[in-house]
């Protein structure tokens, strides 16, 4: 199933508080339940104006309905074609 790399653009998301991002991971996993099993996510990465979230999902549609029916921003949405690590550069 093809893993997606999902960029949100939320102005000062590095200073949300515990309380908020609790309440934003709340919504996003009822949403998620409600999707169905197809859709799941896998972790985000938090800067301080962006929300880096990875997802695996059947297609970039379903990524988008989450983000439509959770009311998060989904500013780009980037399929990941291959992982790399420090292991790729040995022979």
């Amino acid at each position: 199933m093809p893993k997606y790399v999902i960029e949100r653009e939320i102005p000062r998301a590095g200073k949300l508080s515990a309380q908020e991002l609790q309440a934003i991971s709340q919504k996003s996993c009822r949403v998620l339940s409600d999707l169905g099993p197809q859709v799941q996510w896998i972790e985000s990465y938090v800067t301080d104006d962006k929300i880096y979230c990875v997802y695996i999902a059947p297609n970039e549609a379903m990524v988008r309905e989450h983000a439509n029916q959770g009311g998060f921003p989904a500013n780009r949405i980037s399929e990941v074609r291959m992982i790399i690590d420090p292991t790729t550069a040995e022979t």
